[in-house]
């Protein structure tokens, strides 16, 4: 079973009909997801799957408990670092997600840089993502960190700077020069 990373950026609070769609054939195909449990776009994906009632669907969260679990899937906890805050805290468990999957999904609105670290983490592993530019109103896709990079020339160098702020040694390392 392929593994499906999808997220997205937290002040999206509505899915576009082409994610849907998506979600959709994803369910379908039985692949599996893995799914933060971040309110935005991933509780709006949580509840789209949860209406299909579909079963393949791992939340992973950082803290005691999931902050969202709507379809009451296997929950998978990825503690955070000592004292991690802000978006430190989510970072272990996106990794560990980005890890697991053989590709991804990202609804970006275009400005949030976790759901850009997000595709970086995708695109150093050679992984396929998909990502829905809702700044752009297009959906593109990344296979390497050339893509990530032609992605977020678009976006700005004030939202690469906070990408490359909330990435690791290594992660900034597999950019280009």
């Amino acid at each position: 079973m392929s593994m499906m990373f999808i997220g997205g950026s937290r002040e999206i609070f509505e899915l576009p009909e082409p994610v849907i769609a998506r979600i959709g054939a994803i369910v379908a195909a039985e692949h599996g997801v893995l799914i933060g449990d971040a309110p935005g776009a991933d509780a709006e994906a949580q509840s789209l799957l949860a209406g299909y009632k579909y079963e393949h669907v791992g939340v992973f969260h950082a803290g005691k408990e999931p902050r969202n679990n709507l379809g009451d899937w296997a929950a998978y906890q990825v503690p955070s670092p000592e004292g991690a805050h802000e978006h430190w805290f989510d970072a272990a468990k996106d990794r560990e997600m980005a890890r697991r999957a053989d590709f991804g999904m990202m609804v970006w609105d275009g400005a949030a840089p976790g759901t850009a670290v997000n595709v970086l983490r995708l695109a150093i592993a050679n992984k396929p993502c998909v990502i829905c530019d809702l700044a752009r109103g297009r959906m593109a896709t990344t296979y390497n960190v050339e893509n990530w990079c032609a992605m977020l020339r678009h976006a700005g160098p004030d939202i690469r700077r906070q990408a490359e702020a909330r990435m690791t040694p290594d992660e900034r390392l597999a950019l280009p020069g």
